[in-house]
């Protein structure tokens, strides 16, 4: 069986240190769902305390799967290198610039499947140390699965400023200037074109030799899809999952999908919290948000909006679940600490410490050092050492893609707080990067989507695969309302699915819905890999 290691990139909440060793557990829960099995492991995030900033609590994530420690051999019977084996590529430091050299680019490579005129499968997990990430090279994903079916050779690489590929030493804001969406689709174009891969004849099988297909992801699927828009004819073909296609300022839509297929009563118990503290904030009723606060056990924190981002920190837990985890997941702790009862609010007294409602996580430290905002000598806002994936993933939201998890509008139901709007996470694009940014900057959302097509993306022989219980579903073509055709050329497939469900073979075993977008998948890139030839 495969052993699902569902870890975000940058992904924490609000709950005690057991519950993150879920192993074989049972759990049951009184809103609506079944007692279900959990084997698989959540790892919290990898820095000691909670990040202030809760937008990156709900960054985009591809689920990790554990690597089999099992030799491999190619097809006739070589043995090869293990798959955790880290390559080197000299990457381009500037694409505009050759003259400034290059960097040292980490990436991993399979080819027990690889037979000549295979393609090259290319990926990149995104804003993430890609450490970790070798099993996409493998037939447990699509990736994999992909390069096993059509004896292809897969490749993981790692994104310029995240893990240990760095072009500079630091992560200071004169060096992440060189972090942009170009500079990334240049270096995969740079690296299909340029490398000589390490498998025997991996010198002669650039684009025109052989067949490439890149695949990603969230942020990595947009990327899929902006590298063919800007650079067609270099990747015969694409995959993106789940792919964030359009940049939007005010994303308030992250958490519409959350809204409309939690519980039901999951929901109205959290539009009634949540409603509580805004309708208080309207009068100014602060000794009434202090004790909703203490409610929560961060009666420490200063500033209201905090507070209110607090609050969502296990909304993006949702972002996790898969459907082979089930219903059961701790998704759920934070509806069932809840009570509201027959549609009355409980009150502050009836939420709480006292329900499960954990805010613990920040061990010794007060609730204001660990999640408030407003204290820019803290080492979070200053430390710009290398492998520093919020530092790295905040500069690109902050000039280019946005993204901002905020409350929606007047007119429509809210499970987040509508004290936070974009302002909040532009405020704090000065606290991290003050030499960029004398004020909250805007992000250019607009140029990003002109520049890479965004929702209007019509390239051919390009898959999206979506699902449809995402909260970045919004910002893929499968945006409600948006209307986007599926066409031959360019299909766009649906299931059931969560965040990049579709990327994990193990997902079609348990979801029909899942299996189909992922055999449509298989299906298409056979057609069009049977359609390339090579160059003359």
């Amino acid at each position: 069986s495969i052993e699902l290691n569902w870890q975000s990139c940058s992904y924490v909440q609000l709950y005690p240190p057991q519950l993150f060793s879920c192993i074989e557990e049972q759990h049951t829960h009184s809103h609506d769902h079944k007692k279900t099995s959990l084997n698989y492991v959540i790892q919290p995030h990898p820095c000691d305390r909670a990040i202030p900033n809760a937008m990156l609590r709900g960054m985009h994530s591809l689920p990790k799967l554990s690597v089999s420690e099992r030799s491999r051999t190619s097809l006739n019977g070589t043995a090869l290198p293990p798959i955790t084996t880290v390559y080197h590529f000299d990457q381009l430091i500037d694409h505009n610039d050759a003259g400034l050299g290059t960097f040292r680019q980490r990436y991993w490579m399979n080819w027990e499947f690889y037979e000549p005129g295979g393609p090259i499968i290319l990926m990149t997990p995104g804003e993430c140390n890609a450490d970790g990430y070798e099993a996409y090279t493998t037939n447990e994903t699509i990736s994999g699965l992909i390069a096993q079916q059509q004896n292809g050779a897969a490749i993981i690489i790692e994104h310029r400023f995240f893990g240990y590929s760095n072009p500079y030493k630091n992560l200071t804001s004169q060096s992440l200037s060189l972090l942009t969406i170009q500079q990334a689709i240049d270096d995969l174009v740079y690296f299909a074109t340029t490398a000589d891969l390490p498998m025997p004849g991996g010198d002669a099988v650039k684009p025109g030799q052989a067949p490439w297909i890149l695949i990603g992801g969230s942020y990595s699927g947009a990327l899929t899809s902006w590298t063919m828009v800007n650079k067609p004819g270099i990747f015969w073909a694409g995959y993106a999952s789940s792919g964030v296609v359009e940049a939007i300022t005010d994303y308030y839509d992250y958490f519409t999908p959350i809204r409309e297929y939690m519980p039901r009563n999951c929901s109205s118990d959290v539009e009634a919290v949540i409603s509580y503290l805004d309708d208080m904030y309207a009068v100014s009723d602060t000794a009434g948000i202090q004790t909703l606060k203490e409610a929560f056990g961060l009666g420490d924190i200063v500033h209201v909006e905090d507070f209110a981002a607090a609050l969502q920190s296990n909304l993006f837990d949702w972002q996790s679940l898969q459907p082979d985890v089930g219903p059961g997941a701790m998704f759920f702790e934070f509806c069932d600490a809840l009570e509201v009862k027959d549609g009355i609010s409980a009150g502050p007294q009836g939420w709480g410490l006292d329900n499960a409602i954990y805010s613990w996580v920040c061990g010794d430290e007060d609730a204001e050092t660990c999640l408030g905002t407003y204290n820019t000598s803290q080492s979070y806002w200053t430390n710009v050492t290398v492998n520093n994936a919020n530092r790295s993933w905040f500069w690109m939201v902050c000039n280019q893609v946005g993204w901002y998890q905020v409350g929606p509008p007047e007119c429509e139901p809210a499970i987040v707080s509508r004290i936070l709007q974009p302002i909040y996470d532009q405020r704090q694009c000065v606290n991290m990067f003050p030499e960029a940014f004398a004020c909250p900057p805007q992000p250019t959302t607009a140029e990003t989507n002109v520049m890479y097509a965004g929702w209007d993306v019509d390239i051919p022989r390009l898959f999206f695969a979506n699902g449809l219980r995402d909260p970045w579903r919004e910002a893929t073509v499968s945006a409600y309302g948006l209307g986007k055709a599926n066409t031959t050329s360019r299909p766009i497939y649906e299931g059931d699915g969560f965040h990049c469900t579709d990327l994990v073979i193990q997902n079609g075993i348990v979801d029909a819905t899942v299996a189909a977008v992922q055999e449509a998948g298989l299906m298409y890139m056979k057609e069009w890999l049977a359609e390339w030839k090579p160059s003359a």
